[in-house]
């Protein structure tokens, strides 16, 4: 099978770590690594690498439209509002690795067939992709759920710049994907930094307060999803569950990352970027394709840059 041209919008360690991930893929082929700053340690570990850069970012794309049919935006919640329609226009496949929402909300393990006939796949969170299946698993057993909590502890290393200007995006977003897969009523999010030295493997917690609780039936149905999510994401595994506490039901699962670019403890990282390369994988295999609308006059701007 020919492979697939992806673009990766973004130069920091998730880009890069997605890069990586890329070039093992029987599926995937980078054709473009693109950042701002012609400095970057991501730009540098691409060409070092053999694979085409450009510091022009979005410019790149819309001057060569030929680079790529998937591209992977591992830039800004901000940022990819602007991008989501250029890309659009583009015939591209945008993967959003950002929490803007913008996209049809992923999870592989989830609904990821119905997510194929889209052209921007919102990636949630890297806390939605750990917690939403089996938040969903919760809402699939008993129907109704009247309120889920989740509790991410990651270390404090592995949340960059970028996550930390993304903070109140991250817990929006993944509060509606929680409720929107689980049907909970309502739903809170926490995300803890813990600076701890050795760094800490990313842990989430999941409570549920639900009416009459199936502790078999929620086994079942959790670990035919943890034996779903491992094909992609093979750190990821159950710690603690279910269990049932002060009348909430107790779940906790721990990511350990694979260790391509960025450390095997930033699991937090590790599993968006493993569900992104998913998706792409299952959108080449499929050969999922959108017409291109000529539309780059409108974007002088940034082909001027």
């Amino acid at each position: 099978m020919k492979k697939v041209k992806i673009a990766i919008l973004g130069s920091g360690n998730i880009a890069t770590d997605l890069l990586i991930k890329t070039l093992r893929s029987p599926y995937l082929e980078c054709g473009v690594f693109i950042g701002r700053n012609k400095e970057s340690s991501g730009i540098a570990k691409a060409q070092s690498l053999g694979v085409p850069t450009s510091v022009r970012s979005i410019a790149h794309i819309i001057n060569n439209p030929d680079c790529c049919e998937i591209v992977f935006d591992a830039t800004s919640a901000k940022d990819h509002l602007i991008h989501a329609p250029i890309l659009e226009d583009l015939g591209k496949v945008a993967i959003d690795l950002t929490p803007a929402k913008v996209g049809h909300l992923c999870v592989p393990a989830v609904n990821l067939d119905e997510t194929l006939k889209y052209r921007n796949i919102s990636m949630i969170t890297c806390g939605g992709q750990a917690s939403i299946p089996i938040a969903h698993a919760i809402g699939k057993v008993h129907g109704q759920v009247d309120y889920i909590e989740v509790i991410s502890s990651v270390a404090s290393l592995s949340a960059g710049p970028a996550t930390r200007i993304n903070l109140d995006e991250y817990l929006h977003t993944t509060e509606k994907g929680i409720t929107l897969f689980s049907g909970a009523k309502k739903s809170k999010v926490i995300l803890n930094l813990n600076p701890a030295q050795p760094c800490i493997n990313m842990q989430t917690t999941i409570l549920a307060k639900v009416k009459d609780p199936d502790i078999a039936g929620l086994k079942f149905e959790i670990e035919r999803m943890v034996a779903a999510i491992q094909k992609y994401v093979p750190g990821y595994s159950l710690i603690l569950g279910p269990t049932l506490e002060n009348g909430r039901l107790v779940v906790m699962v721990r990511v350990i990352g694979l260790g391509d670019y960025l450390p095997a403890y930033a699991g937090n990282l590790d599993i968006i970027n493993c569900a992104a390369i998913a998706v792409a994988e299952r959108v080449a295999t499929q050969n999922i394709r959108f017409p291109l609308k000529e539309r780059r006059e409108q974007y002088a701007a940034y082909i001027n840059q």
